[in-house]
């Protein structure tokens, strides 16, 4: 444990270790030094002076801060506003704002302090203690920021170094105790942000976080207008958190409310934190839309046709918001997130925006309007019209976007980087629209999003980033990371990435490095699990329920997750359950829960195109699932005594087209009737990779679809697994013995037999092969043979065919097994930079393992290679067959699903080459029209539903050793996973599992 933990305060011991505010360098300890001060030792605390005439929200912080302190050690330090008069024998903590407060102008102006670091410098603060920083205070501890925001994540930056989480409130995050709590004389520091303005956006609120705010803010009736329960005491809560998480700007929620109209203290509240506020890409001069239109409009929401009334409703709006501190979203959108009418063009957008300026200098009073912080969201269409030409006034910021599923449209271009006005990134952890709505659960990595925001910096988009987070939970610990990435990005790289997730779990339960190392291996399996296929796209097809165990292996994988997740939450106490079952546990079971249900469910389907007695089991299984699944919303809503009620109210089982289904309902499941026999008798024997069934008629056993000889299983000796199965099952209500024999010694079967029935209708017969008495390509059979009381005896024979392969001599490399080579994309045999470019692996990236990327993406001036030429890997492998004998092979390379984002004549590409034959290059996004998407991009198949692209290409490559290359072409393709078809490769979403490498 990191800290002594206690009932009662007196109880404490000096802590061994330190708290570390996760990416910033650590300036607390918690046992005194030569060099440190005491905030609190001995049972009393550091007085904390503090100028009245500072900001509002800093005295806000400043009182956090005491609070903090007292939350971890149980004392209270006095806080005092004070002037430069100030007396003090204890020496104490003295909290401003440069400029601002004057105490702090009085130390810098009585000790000559050099504060050159931080003087007029966005956001950024300086701590140290300072001997005789006034007269009658021999010595003090300075917490000073360049300006107000500066000084309050000073303050919240030492809380959380103390131990109080960011998610105290809002994931019930317990506070580390300590006796006793020194900062180092020389203190922390930190300059100005990466990313000037760092937000969140609430958003699709319905039906989790409106329903939960109308009962924990509300009296159940909402705002008068608008019914909406998003008022100041709702968003008080949310202001803090952003401040602590060092974020400085929001985009409220935006669908049933208005920010401006819920609650006439919201605005106001915001600027007296220290909120800069905006609206979303849709929302122009701080009017929501579509409520205040609702409410206020009157008209088309047409520019062209009704351009008076929406000139003065945003003037407005304008005029409503110049008291604080705003950045105004300039544009147009239609009604409802829609595109505007056919109608819309480049002029039409360019008056519309030249209009938008000239309210913007008439109500802030002939200010420069290029002062004055302003947007444009490139959003879908909207890119259209850029690159159409539209071309805004240099000072308004790009926000360019993702395409809702984590991948970056648009980049900017160098020609873009010295635009007065910047850009920044619209990014997305929640989504609703095609092809499915995603808001239920926690379904984005880290490293996509490191990967795509650090593109993002490498090409000066880092004036504004905002993330949609839904409903905020269960996103806690994905939103921090893009803050914490947005707030100082040279703290990360693809070495350490994480050492995030570990930090963070040290920091919010208390864990050992081991735990947290054991944690950060949960959280990076259950969003690659939830992103290789969003939970609301899951079918009970999707994995292959007959080839490579994929099915079977996801089951098995969730459920070794399920149990070391719970084996930690276990292991904690009480006080950490819950904030652990919020952020990790939850997450984990409710995954868990659909995923099997689903393919449960599409086991039990074929099982009863099988006539196999176990379908009833499965649709049991399913049915307990689909309870489960709503008892784990249940246990969420009553932690902490329902401090989280509906919460977890979004629904996301059996969807029907991209909207959210209006209740859960249980995947379809079959039923055999227990009491019937199968027509072709009792035993039923389904071998691997089959969705056939012996004996009788079946439509998957051969093409005829009767009267189908016995399956063939092969087998040899590079396949991964190293055994084929069968299962023996129950046709009906007969108990059953069975015997399993062979007719040749070198194959093995496990068990040799078994009894069967309705109480255990399946017995699993594993076959392997002892190699060492296989020669080439041997054949044998697996025989069968029941016992039935009461029914004549049964026999069916499976075929099985083992054959041993042996590469070259000195050979190394992958081995073709199971009909194809399957590499996953970091396990190269060679990598060669060229012009300082290096293919680097991204760790936890992807389906399976990792992604390759060429590093880093901005070398060669962001420019291309002719194909062949740029930086290669090297794939050796050996094949011992090719497809029907042809002397071909086919190669599929599969990628994530990277957009053109450095525009329409740059599309991306790679090139791959076998052995020496001529390169192929393929651009494998398809073209598509200005402000869309490829059509392949959409639909429950497309490649957002896939989480990538598969470029496919033929070779020659007769059986011997070959080598596969990889060439970069265009920067930012990330490879996943290399697969070579030598004839027998199945159909599989995860692809086959990796070869054997010897």
């Amino acid at each position: 444990m990191r800290g002594l933990r206690a009932s009662v305060w007196g109880g404490f011991l000096a802590a061994v270790a330190g708290v570390h505010a996760i990416g910033q360098d650590t300036c607390v300890t918690f046992k005194s030094t030569p060099s440190s001060f005491s905030v609190v030792s001995g049972g009393k605390a550091a007085p904390v002076f503090i100028s009245k005439d500072d900001w509002p929200g800093v005295q806000q912080a400043a009182s956090d801060f005491v609070s903090d302190i007292d939350k971890v050690t149980g004392i209270t330090p006095k806080i005092t506003n004070e002037t430069s008069t100030v007396k003090s024998t204890t020496p104490p903590i003295i909290i401003g704002t440069l400029g601002q407060s004057s105490l702090i102008n009085a130390i810098v102006e009585h000790t000559n302090m050099d504060v050159s670091s931080i003087n007029g410098t966005w956001e950024a603060f300086m701590t140290k203690e300072v001997t005789n920083p006034l007269p009658g205070v021999s010595k003090a501890y300075v917490i000073m920021g360049a300006d107000k925001r500066g000084t309050i994540f000073g303050l919240y930056d030492h809380s959380e170094q103390f131990g109080v989480s960011p998610w105290y409130w809002w994931a019930d995050v317990p506070t580390t105790k300590n006796a006793n709590i020194f900062v180092d004389s020389a203190g922390c520091s930190h300059g100005s942000p990466t990313v000037k303005y760092r937000a969140f956006f609430f958003n699709d609120e319905q039906p989790a976080l409106q329903n939960w705010a109308m009962e924990k803010f509300t009296n159940g009736t909402g705002a008068a207008l608008t019914g909406s329960p998003f008022n100041h005491f709702f968003y008080s809560k949310v202001f803090e958190l952003l401040l602590r998480m060092k974020a400085n700007f929001l985009w409220p929620a935006q669908w049933s409310s208005a920010f401006g109209v819920d609650d006439s203290q919201n605005q106001p509240l915001a600027d007296w934190f220290g909120i800069v506020m905006g609206t979303s890409h849709e929302e122009p001069m701080m009017r929501s839309i579509p409520v205040e239109w609702s409410l206020f409009g009157v008209g088309d929401w047409n520019y062209t046709t009704n351009s008076e009334f929406i000139y003065n409703f945003w003037v407005n709006g304008t005029i409503r918001a110049k008291p604080y501190e705003n950045v105004f979203t300039v544009g147009m959108r239609g009604d409802g997130d829609l595109p505007l009418s056919e109608s819309t063009n480049v002029d039409l957008l360019e008056k519309i925006i030249s209009d938008q300026r000239q309210i913007l200098t008439d109500v802030f009073n002939g200010t420069d309007v290029t002062t004055i912080p302003q947007v444009w969201a490139l959003y879908k269409e909207v890119l259209g019209y850029f690159d159409d030409g539209l071309d805004p006034p240099d000072d308004i910021t790009l926000l360019f976007t993702d395409d809702n599923w984590g991948n970056m449209v648009r980049l900017p271009l160098p020609d873009a980087f010295n635009r007065t006005g910047g850009a920044g990134v619209y990014y997305h952890y929640d989504y609703v629209g095609d092809p499915r709505d995603y808001k239920w659960i926690t379904s984005s990595q880290i490293t996509k999003t490191f990967d795509q925001l650090s593109q993002a910096l490498e090409r000066h988009a880092d004036r504004i980033w905002v993330i949609n987070v839904g409903d905020l939970k269960p996103y806690e610990m994905n939103t921090e990371f893009f803050l914490t990435y947005a707030w100082n990005s040279t703290r990360w790289n693809l070495n350490n990435l994480n050492t995030f997730v570990t930090a963070w779990a040290q920091r919010e339960f208390d864990l050992s490095a081991s735990g947290a190392a054991e944690v950060a291996e949960i959280v990076a399996n259950v969003t690659r699990w939830n992103n290789r296929r969003k939970p609301e796209l899951l079918n009970a097809t999707l994995f292959s329920l007959t080839d490579y165990r994929e099915a079977e292996n996801v089951v098995t994988a969730w459920d070794a997750l399920v149990n070391a997740s719970t084996k930690i939450y276990n292991s904690l106490s009480s006080e950490f359950q819950a904030s652990f079952f919020e952020m990790v546990q939850h997450p984990v079971l409710a995954s868990s829960t659909l995923g099997k249900m689903w393919i449960f469910a599409g086991q039990n389907n074929l099982r009863a195109s099988q006539a196999r007695l176990s379908t009833n089991d499965l649709a049991d299984q399913v049915e307990s699932l689909f309870e489960q699944d709503y008892a784990l919303e249940q246990q969420y809503h009553q932690l902490l005594n329902g401090k989280w009620d509906h919460m977890m109210d979004q629904t996301h089982v059996m969807y029907f087209y991209w909207q959210q289904p209006m209740t859960n309902s249980m995947p379809p499941v079959s039923r055999v009737q227990e009491k019937k026999q199968a027509l072709p008798g009792a035993m039923r024997i389904s071998p691997e990779g089959t969705a056939g069934t012996w004996p009788g008629d079946n439509p998957n056993q051969c093409a005829a679809m009767l009267n189908c000889p016995p399956f063939i299983a092969m087998l040899d000796n590079f396949v991964p697994f190293n055994s084929r199965f069968v299962d023996v099952g129950a046709g009906g209500p007969s108990p059953f013995t069975f015997k399993a024999t062979t007719n040749e010694s070198w194959l093995i079967v496990t068990p040799s037999s078994g009894s069967v029935s309705s109480s255990n209708p399946e017995v699993r017969v594993e076959a392997t092969v002892d190699w060492s008495k296989v020669t080439g390509t041997q054949n044998a059979v697996i025989t069968f043979d029941a016992t039935i009381p009461g029914q004549p005896s049964m026999s069916e024979q499976v075929f099985f065919v083992a054959t041993k392969n042996t590469p070259p001599a000195g050979f190394s490399g992958f081995v073709e097994g199971d009909g194809g080579v399957s590499i996953e994309a970091a396990h190269t045999s060679r990598n060669t930079s060229v012009a300082g470019i290096t293919w680097t692996e991204i760790p936890g990236y992807g389906k399976t393992l990792s992604g390759i990327t060429p590093w880093p993406r901005s070398g060669n001036n962001f420019g291309n290679f002719t194909p062949g030429t740029g930086p290669s890997v090297e794939y050796d492998f050996v094949n011992f067959n090719t497809i029907d004998g042809s002397g071909n092979v086919s190669t599929t390379v599969f990628v994530a699903p990277t957009l053109n984002n450095l525009g329409p004549d740059r599309p991306l590409k790679l090139a791959v080459q076998m052995d020496d034959q001529e390169p192929q290059t393929v651009a494998f996004i398809p073209p598509s029209a200005p402000g869309s998407l490829p059509a392949q991009w959409d639909g429950t198949d497309g490649f957002v539903a896939d989480a990538g692209v598969s470029i496919i290409t033929n070779w020659t490559a007769t059986p011997g050793k070959h080598t596969l290359k990889l060439f970069m072409v265009e920067p930012s393709v990330v490879v996943e996973k290399v697969l070579i078809n030598t004839g027998g490769v199945r159909l599989s979403y995860l692809l086959p599992p990796e070869s054997v490498r010897v």
